[in-house]
This record gives C-alpha cells, structure tokens and sequence, in this order.
C-alpha cells in the first residue's frame, strides 16, 4: 500500500489539497502531530472538496507513535536530499508498505530524523531560485512517480462519467 506521511502540517490548504490527492490516488494519509489547524477548519473542507468523506487517514500523537504502528519502506522528501525522486525503485516487488514522508512547511523534517535513514533521503530537482516546491505539489509529483513505476495500480484510465469516447462524439 502507498501511504502519504504529513509531518506537523501547518497550512490546512494544503493538507486538503494533499487530502483530494490521496483519494483520488488511493493513498492513506497519515498526520503526525501537532497540525496547525483543527481537522474540521473550514479551509481544509474547501480544499478537500467533497471527498474528505472518502479519505482513508490516520491522526498519531507524534513521529514515536506513527513508527510504532507503521512498518514498511520509509522514503523522506527533503531540500537536503541528494538523490533524486526518480531514482528510488518504488515498484514494490516485494508488496511492502511504501510511506512516503514530508516535513512541515516551515522547516522539513527534523535533523535528528533524517541522519538516520540517509540513503532514503530524496529531493525534488529544481533551480536555486526557490528554495522548496509547495508540499501539496510536491506530494503529487512524488505519489504519481511511485504510482508511474507501479502501472498506476487499479487506477481508471478512462473519465468514467461522460465515457471513454467523450472527445470523439
């Protein structure tokens, strides 16, 4: 299973942005407190649109409690990664649980738990006029390349409402 790690979000713009990306990934979403906003802000509702209902996600105290419950491969998104996304195999030949983890938008994830998983550490290339991407976009490049790598899974190819022969008619 592919899981989004959100650690100590702040913004709840994102979050719900990331909140529509997961379910229209089907990727659980995990938050790791404390969150910069309350969970029924309005704000995150708006942006999650009207599909928060059918978002599989789960809440942990801090970063001890969500490795305790939580197994698998951990991948970290960081500025101070020093490979890039693409060069991780995420293909899952092995059908382990993949986390991919992101830090709060102020300052990342912490040192203390980065240093210790640094060959899974990964960075998003782009230009030195920016310092990082948005999180919300950040998390949809990561996911689709993991999902590109994994065939897209059980995901549609065809818009299922107005039909595979919609631009032809």
């Amino acid at each position: 299973m592919n899981n989004i790690v959100l650690y100590e979000p702040e913004i709840p713009q994102n979050t719900g942005n990331i909140m529509r990306t997961c379910v229209a990934t089907n990727t659980k979403l995990h938050l790791i407190k404390p969150l910069g906003f309350v969970l029924d802000d309005a704000h995150l509702k708006r942006s999650g649109v009207n599909y928060i209902d059918k978002l599989d996600y789960e809440l942990y105290e801090n970063w001890e409690d969500f490795k305790s419950k939580n197994h698998g491969q951990y991948f970290y998104f960081t500025r101070y990664g020093r490979k890039p996304h693409t060069t991780f195999d995420f293909s899952n030949k092995k059908n382990q649980d993949i986390y991919l983890i992101f830090g709060k938008e102020s300052t990342g994830i912490p040192k203390e738990i980065l240093k210790n998983d640094l060959e899974n550490c990964m960075r998003i290339p782009m230009t030195d006029n920016v310092r990082a991407l948005n999180i919300s976009n950040s998390v949809a490049i990561a996911i689709y390349e993991v999902l590109r790598q994994q065939d897209y899974n059980d995901l549609l190819r065809e818009e299922p409402h107005k039909g595979a022969d919609y631009l032809e008619r």
